[in-house]
């Protein structure tokens, strides 16, 4: 598996940020009637897939993985087999957005409230103008309500689905909806509408090159610190894990 770095039994590609924004544009070019999930792995999804069958099966089944985590980066290199770079959900949305600005892209935006999701909407309109922003709806939502905003999104026909709601909610929505969405793309992103939108704001690029972008967090919300302890459970596991790859 020399194009793949196994973590906790999940083959994780060994992609950069270009490449997969270049596989991507070429899905969108090729126009494929088949909707390619990326999910945008970090290491809350990978221990929660270990306890969750159905988890577990929609990573298996995604189209491409990326390293969101520095975990999921740093436990590769611990074990020998390195994955080359961290590829954020909200550093490959900035990037899809700039690709679909110059290249015409067409996106749906779903998820954060109300307020964010209308406000990331007019930031990416104003300085992404050529990426066309075709639908959007805020990510609290009832399950009754999902048909309906299905169906909107199908009818629009969008070259991105942009999910902003959290794993692995997001994830689970784009799995259950694959073949009825009608889009080229679907990606979840956590919550990058909020950083888009000016709502959360997203650690230095000095410190985002020294991978302490967790601590940049904490620091602006220690309410996180009980969500941050999963990094140390998840960093000994996965460098003790034995199960089947």
């Amino acid at each position: 598996m020399d194009n793949y770095s196994s973590i906790m039994g999940i083959p994780v590609p060994k992609i950069t940020m270009d490449a997969t924004v270049d596989r991507i544009s070429r899905i969108i070019e090729e126009k494929r009637p088949a909707l390619f999930h990326v999910v945008t792995l970090n290491p809350e999804i990978t221990m929660a897939s270990q306890q969750d069958p159905q988890l577990r099966s929609i990573i298996d089944e995604a189209d491409l993985l990326t390293a969101d985590g520095i975990g999921i980066v740093m436990v590769s290199r611990l074990k020998g087999n390195p994955l080359p770079e961290r590829v954020t959900g909200c550093d490959l949305l900035l990037k899809l957005l700039e690709t679909g600005h110059r290249e015409h892209w067409s996106f749906y935006l779903l998820g954060a409230d109300e307020f964010t999701n209308n406000k990331a909407d007019e930031v990416i309109r104003s300085k992404y103008p050529n990426a066309r922003i075709v639908g959007r709806h805020h990510g609290f939502f009832k399950p009754s309500e999902e048909p309906a905003i299905v169906e909107h999104i199908q009818a629009l026909n969008p070259d991105v689905v942009v999910v902003a709601l959290g794993a692995p909610k997001a994830e689970r929505l784009i799995y259950k909806y694959k073949h009825q969405l009608n889009a080229r793309v679907a990606v979840g992103v956590g919550g990058s509408l909020d950083v888009i939108a000016g709502k959360v704001k997203r650690a230095p690029a000095a410190i985002r090159k020294l991978n302490l972008e967790w601590l940049f967090r904490l620091m602006k919300q220690p309410s996180r610190w009980r969500r941050q302890l999963i990094l140390p459970r998840f960093a000994i596991r996965a460098l003790l894990f034995k199960g089947k790859s």
